[in-house]
């Protein structure tokens, strides 16, 4: 089976075949109201934004009712979508294309990056012990986890093409991206090179490092963060005005969260998330500043960039970037931090 039927098929499944709505047009460029109308409720799936603006203080500012759906992330919120039961969600680059892939209209509301995002890479690729690997170009011949439709897979066919090589170059060995799954298969030498997120970078060296684990830094972007909704909730002027405001609470509780690190290991990776004062510390160090730009013509000719690999590598058609940008809210996020300080 090719790599394209078998994404596909992965991603079919996860999504579902039918398409529920038309395409997206209707309201993209309609005004968005100033205010958010009385009784205007949102459905919000951004577990982490909860939490900073519960501790920060800012959640008292919301001027609709918040339902918080304790989900994020592409397989979960585009499910959700589907469903009705999420009007807006916390994923990274890649569900928004493959929601247009697979008839489910969406569009990016909000995006923010890390400053550094070379020093502050959210993946690394870990090497299983004995793996001759060093660089992006001892990829080549490797056994190599792969999680179709999200992140981590795209990172693995970017830093393929960053080498010169194709997926035909290497054995792709789909794994879901689960919790410790992609470090017990490196440890059992189920594959060669995996790449590792969050505190599993850290445990990772700290267990199999004496047995000869290793880490190899890919030198790629890998830090888009989005917020995406569906076109029929942009399409309720009420619920877009209510996104709006959500959009520029989320800027300010980004900003609360680089200003105030200590806490934040307090309250959400300690208290929340139950990891150890050390692994928290990790994390912060990991993450450094994330900052919301004013402008997204990179982060759209990024975006347009990763399009058309996976179109090339998966056999889908290209499409212009625009169809998944909702550009009303495009300053939304910079402005409410510039009017904050």
């Amino acid at each position: 089976m090719t790599l394209a039927k078998t994404f596909k098929i992965a991603l079919f499944s996860l999504l579902g075949l039918s398409a529920i709505h038309g395409p997206a047009a209707a309201q993209a460029d309609a005004p968005l109201l100033p205010k958010v109308p009385p009784g205007t409720v949102l459905t919000i799936g951004d577990p982490v934004t909860q939490k900073a603006l519960e501790v920060s203080g800012l959640g008292k500012e919301l001027s609709f009712e918040v339902k918080w759906a304790n989900l994020s992330g592409g397989p979960q919120t585009s499910e959700a979508f589907r469903a009705h039961a999420l009007d807006v969600g916390s994923v990274a680059e890649i569900p928004s294309i493959f929601a247009n892939w697979n008839n489910l209209p969406v569009r990016n509301i909000a995006y923010r990056e890390r400053r550094d995002p070379i020093a502050n890479p959210i993946y690394r690729f870990g090497i299983a012990p004995g793996a001759a690997v060093k660089t992006l170009a001892d990829f080549r011949g490797k056994r190599i986890a792969f999680s179709p439709g999200q992140a981590q897979g795209t990172l693995v066919l970017r830093a393929l093409h960053a080498a010169g090589l194709k997926s035909g170059d290497v054995t792709l060995v789909e794994l879901p991206s689960t919790s410790d799954v992609y470090p017990k298969a490196l440890a059992s030498k189920q594959v060669d090179i995996a790449p590792l997120g969050g505190v599993y970078i850290r445990r990772y060296i700290t267990q199999y490092g004496p047995d000869g684990a290793t880490l190899v830094e890919h030198g790629l972007r890998d830090d888009p963060s989005h917020l995406y909704a569906p076109q029929w909730v942009l399409d309720d002027p009420a619920k877009a005005a209510a996104l709006a405001e959500y959009v520029g609470l989320w800027a300010r509780a980004t900003e609360w969260v680089n200003r105030n690190p200590g806490l934040w290991i307090k309250e959400y990776y300690v208290g929340q998330q139950g990891l150890s004062q050390e692994d928290g510390e990790y994390l912060v160090k990991l993450t450094g500043e994330q900052i919301v730009p004013a402008d997204w013509s990179e982060v759209k000719k990024r975006h347009q960039e990763t399009i058309d690999l996976l179109a090339d590598e998966l056999g889908y058609k290209p499409f212009d970037v625009e169809q998944i940008f909702d550009n009303r809210f495009e300053k939304l996020g910079a402005a409410a931090l510039a009017k904050s300080q």
